[in-house]
């Protein structure tokens, strides 16, 4: 969407309110024994405390009420009673709402307890790696410039990124225009980011794959080469200069 009016502006950031701090609790209350249809149904509370509603399960019938992914799962992870989470893995959460008709997706893979299977370090490349791209994003610049800066950081640091999973607009619905805010130089998208539009950004950084393949569960999305991947998302509002985090309250780059 585009912000045209204050009200637009207040509704996208108390939506955004909403999944950020749902987010951000929700890591903060994961821990190793817990299943994860634990820690999305915790989750849930807090979205229904706001009075937003899921995002995935509303337009799409998901399984759940956030999305949670552990080790090889990329995302998309279905929350279950027979996942239980064990220290060291990597988890990916990813919470996305409609609140007053206003709609905002944030994400964030974090490594549970001590670092024992070593995923820090890409975390923190696709911590790092959003935080250089949204810097860098205003109106005008091209989509695919973008792309190309997070293949160009995710290579320095010796990882590689997902060709098939996106960014997109968001707003008044859960993906709208722009279609896809690739992590890599599109040269067949030509579009730039318009100044008062609403998107969000994500990374997808990967060790091994570069696309995503989906299970037979039918949401569950993997590497096609196997691996890790990590993830991290920001809905932002795009200025004439630097954009408006309106998710910054989930901590993601803390």
């Amino acid at each position: 969407m585009s912000i045209t009016r204050e009200a637009e502006l207040i509704g996208m950031q108390k939506a955004s309110e909403a999944v950020a701090y749902t987010l951000k609790e929700m890591r903060k209350y994961a821990r190793p024994g817990m299943t994860t249809k634990e820690l999305d149904s915790y989750g849930a509370a807090i979205l229904s405390d706001f009075g937003a509603k899921s995002a995935p399960y509303v337009t799409y019938g998901f399984p759940g009420w956030t999305c949670i992914s552990v080790n090889h799962e990329f995302c998309h992870g279905i929350p279950s009673d027979n996942r239980i989470l064990k220290e060291g893995d990597l988890v990916n959460i990813d919470v996305s709402a409609e609140l007053d008709g206003f709609w905002s997706d944030n994400g964030g893979s974090f490594v549970l307890g001590e670092d024992v299977n070593r995923h820090q370090k890409l975390v923190d490349a696709s911590r790092q790696i959003l935080q250089k791209a949204i810097a860098n994003i205003k109106g005008g610049v091209r989509i695919s410039d973008i792309g190309h800066l997070m293949e160009t950081e995710a290579k320095k640091r010796g990882y590689k990124v997902i060709k098939n999973l996106t960014g997109h607009g968001i707003g008044r619905s859960l993906h709208e225009e722009p279609g896809e805010i690739a992590n890599y130089r599109d040269r067949s998208n030509t579009t730039r980011f318009r100044k008062n539009s609403v998107v969000a950004i994500e990374t997808f950084i990967a060790t091994t794959s570069t696309y995503a393949e989906t299970l037979n569960d039918g949401w569950t999305l993997v590497g096609n080469k196997g691996g890790f991947m990590a993830q991290h998302e920001h809905t932002i509002v795009v200025t004439d200069g630097k954009p408006i985090i309106l998710t910054e309250k989930n901590d993601i780059w803390n």
